[in-house]
């Protein structure tokens, strides 16, 4: 019998039927082959740090682990090709070996690349996009075996879809990414009060080469973080060993025992999370980009997010604030406030238009249903559509009004899956289920989302 598999935060967990580790793209081929012809479902998981259900296999489950290698750079044209089991955290210092690194990147780094990009994982700043901008090839195996290559040049379509593609169009197993040049970045942490934070948004966001600030909801005082982008050659300032275990000991050990006071004692929670506001500490620093861009995340939680235009970011935050005050509500965590460029991927959150992402988060000891259900509604109203690799109870019904290609996409799943190789419960859900699929029992199935 397979063991029960559980993504990062617990709020997913599945026994497999069965469970394959293929070591090459030829491997992968095999596996979805044996899975189609016993009629089971296929997914293929990176680190489990999607809070969503969307990489739950109950059929068989590909486990990327020995796919995670470099295969080329071109320091010429700055390309580098990787297989998807790749986590960003390796990736990093092997890009920066050779001069480079990646152009934006977000604030965790234990996904592997396929994980980031078919969920639509981005950064902060208003002249970049997610991390699926910077792919320049994929090679996937699709439902009926067969392996292919797509790019802006070769099978255009399918590349346009595949680059967030929520693993409901293949198995990626090699990612080209288009990377820059290494570069530093200069970090100012500041806390801020949240009126003045909201009055002067647009000026922040304009004016920062990345900007996100943290807001605890029961408090008057952000944390901000605005990083500016200097050469690689820059001198560096990095953070001591010894302030980052401080960091630890006192930011997330601290930080997890107050979170166990308030799960048993709710009406701690307010006090607390005032009192993690103001502890939150001012700094400035310059390291190498995936140093800053990346932070450790040791307290593990729930999170929801969802993407709306960047011009509601004001109204809907101060939406969020006057329910939570409204109901009496108990937030044990921040809100985090980021932005991003449009782009023209079919299923990316910023499809269209600059966006504002907010997130929201509970201790995972805690419940967090009304909360995020009262964010959904209230950012649903702005158009907001939500992160795939993060919580949410929409379903295509509500999804298809607030992506323009929302039926481009399912139209190419239909075609080229359509008997629902590649799907599970939750694509199922969020894109409806292909032509010829039987919907996906819960039976082997156990959450506690």
């Amino acid at each position: 019998m397979t063991e029960v598999w559980s993504n990062w935060s617990g709020s997913e967990r599945v026994r497999p039927s069965l469970v394959r580790a293929p070591a090459s793209t030829d491997e992968v081929a095999a596996a979805v082959s044996e899975a189609a012809a016993r009629g089971l479902r296929v997914k293929a998981i990176g680190s489990g740090h999607s809070f969503s259900g969307a990489a739950v296999a109950p059929g068989v489950q590909l486990r990327m682990d020995g796919m995670g290698g470099l295969l080329s750079v071109d320091p010429a044209e700055k390309l580098v090709t990787v297989e998807a089991g790749m986590p960003l955290w390796r990736l990093s210092p092997l890009l920066a070996s050779h001069g480079l690194a990646m152009k934006i990147m977000g604030d965790i780094d234990r996904q592997t690349v396929s994980g980031a990009i078919s969920t639509g994982t981005h950064g902060s700043g208003l002249r970049f996009g997610g991390i699926s901008t910077q792919i320049r090839a994929l090679r996937m195996v699709l439902a009926d075996g067969s392996v292919v290559t797509c790019s802006a040049e070769e099978r255009p379509e399918l590349f346009e879809a595949a680059r967030v593609g929520i693993g409901a169009l293949g198995v990626i197993t090699e990612v080209t990414l288009q990377c820059v040049d290494r570069f530093a970045l200069h970090a100012r942490d500041t806390t801020t009060p949240v009126r003045e934070v909201l009055d002067r948004i647009g000026e922040l966001t304009e004016e920062n080469d990345h900007f996100e600030f943290f807001w605890f909801p029961h408090s008057d005082v952000t944390l901000t973080r605005r990083f500016t982008r200097l050469p690689g050659s820059t001198p560096l300032k990095p953070i001591g060993p010894a302030a980052r275990r401080l960091d630890r000991l006192v930011g997330d050990l601290g930080f997890e025992g107050l979170c166990r006071l308030g799960t048993a004692v709710p009406a701690l929670v307010p006090p607390i999370a005032r009192f993690a506001a103001r502890a939150m500490s001012a700094r400035e620093w310059t390291d190498l980009s995936p140093r800053v861009f990346a932070s450790p995340r040791e307290v593990r939680f729930h999170e929801g997010e969802f993407a709306i235009p960047r011009e509601h970011a004001v109204d809907a935050l101060r939406e969020i604030e006057r329910w939570i005050a409204s109901t009496g509500e108990r937030v044990s965590f921040p809100l985090e406030v980021r932005f991003a460029a449009a782009d023209d991927i079919w299923l990316s959150t910023a499809h269209g238009r600059e966006t504002c992402y907010i997130a929201f988060h509970q201790y995972h000891r805690m419940s967090h249903h009304r909360y995020f259900r009262a964010c959904e509604d209230i950012l649903g109203s702005y158009g907001g559509r939500p992160h795939w690799g993060k919580m949410h109870t929409l379903g295509a019904g509500s999804l298809r009004s607030r992506y323009p290609r929302f039926d481009d996409f399912t139209a190419l799943r239909d075609t080229l899956d359509p008997t629902g190789v590649f799907a599970n419960s939750y694509l199922d859900r969020v894109l409806g289920l292909a032509p010829g699929a039987v919907p996906v029992t819960r039976d082997l199935v156990r959450t506690t989302a």
